[in-house]
């Protein structure tokens, strides 16, 4: 598993990601490790495929696992069983997992990135019958994040709240809060080529894969009661109604609402353009680590309309052009949507405060911390 040398091996884990804002975890973080400290440390990547990486990494070795993200068997297998055998080999300085699990390995030091927000969500009998993936993450990822957290040297989240979560809910007091680094796309193709020379409607955007926990309901249950009464504006949902039980039960009840345009999966170069040409992100999400479309919007200046969550005030911290909004309400929702088209919404901001150490706002600073 690759030659021998003098400088002190890091590994990091991954063999779990291969799309979404997984991968762009693992692709930041090896970015971050090739050009910052490679000339410091020998750098191993434990991936699934290097077919999912969009560049090569010159100064890491990536050794591929194929086949382990397609059970849960074999993924737990290797958490607990084939790390151990490969970390004997490697004789590693730092472990560092990216997914969540903290597997068995011998390592001075060991560290666990802890992003899926499963455990923290209170799923219903009729959202699992939509999504059972999901219910079953519910239900049972807590006790995956439990077995052996206690050995790490740091437990590694994206938010301050997680980070009280994770603290109360396991005993823990090593956990870092790490904000994720957003990174846009500097050139977009135009998707509105003739939006100036037509009627312009006012665009609300929503991108997000249709899980249940995404709360897309609230978003066309307003639409619908906006419909009712102005036909001056349009929502861009993410969905095609194909992807999943949930998108198709989303499309069945409200494809005959016309204002919805169902885009369906669309690339990040896309997701741009529309941030640059729609009016409003609306983000009603019950549940994230972090809000990356909040985020994203944030840098185009967009009005944004958040669930009235601890994420999506962490995440918006600072931002003056927000408003929280009940995310249980569609008709508190076409109120604020209303208001905003109507230019009389006042916009509810909070302020930043900087999260205790440790934590840091980029990659460079985790890995200072980390070593």
């Amino acid at each position: 598993m690759g030659e021998s040398t003098n400088r002190k091996v890091i590994v990091v884990s991954a063999v779990n990601f291969f799309e979404g804002g997984p991968l762009s975890i693992l692709k930041e973080c090896l970015e971050e490790l090739n050009t910052n400290f490679a000339n410091q440390f020998r750098i191993i990547a434990l991936i699934s495929s290097k077919q999912y990486l969009d560049k090569k990494y010159e100064n890491i070795e990536l050794i591929e696992y194929p086949l382990i993200r397609t059970s849960w068997i074999k993924r737990l297998k290797f958490e607990y069983y084939d790390c151990k055998e490969i970390s004997k080999k490697l004789n590693p300085y730092l472990w560092f997992s990216l997914h969540d699990i903290t597997p068995n390995v011998f390592s001075e030091r060991k560290v666990v990135y802890c992003h899926n927000p499963s455990p923290f969500y209170k799923a219903t009998l009729a959202e699992s019958k939509l999504d059972l993936t999901f219910f079953l993450f519910n239900k049972f990822y807590k006790y995956l994040y439990r077995i052996n957290i206690s050995t790490n040297n740091f437990v590694v989240v994206q938010s301050d709240w997680m980070r009280q979560y994770f603290e109360q809910t396991f005993g823990i007091t090593n956990v870092v809060v790490a904000y994720p680094q957003i990174k846009i796309l500097e050139k977009t193709t135009s998707i509105f080529p003739d939006r100036k020379k037509v009627d312009k409607k006012f665009i609300f955007f929503y991108p997000a894969f249709p899980r249940v926990f995404k709360n897309f309901e609230v978003v066309l249950s307003a639409a619908m009661l906006l419909q009712e009464t102005r036909n001056d504006f349009e929502i861009y949902i993410t969905v095609s109604g194909n992807e999943n039980k949930y998108a198709e039960y989303l499309y069945q009840k409200y494809k005959g609402v016309s204002c919805i345009k169902w885009l369906g999966k669309i690339t990040r170069e896309q997701v741009f353009e529309y941030y640059q040409q729609s009016d409003c992100l609306i983000f009603p999400s019950k549940l994230e680590t972090w809000g990356l479309p909040i985020s994203e919007a944030i840098q185009f200046g967009k009005p944004i309309i958040a669930a009235d969550l601890p994420y999506a005030h962490e995440t918006s911290m600072g931002y003056e052009k927000i408003h929280f909004f009940n995310p249980t309400n569609a008709s508190h929702l076409a109120t604020v949507m209303q208001q905003l088209m109507d230019k009389e919404l006042v916009y509810s901001p909070n302020e930043f405060n900087r999260p205790q150490d440790p934590f840091c706002e980029d990659w460079n600073g985790l890995f200072k911390i980390l070593f």
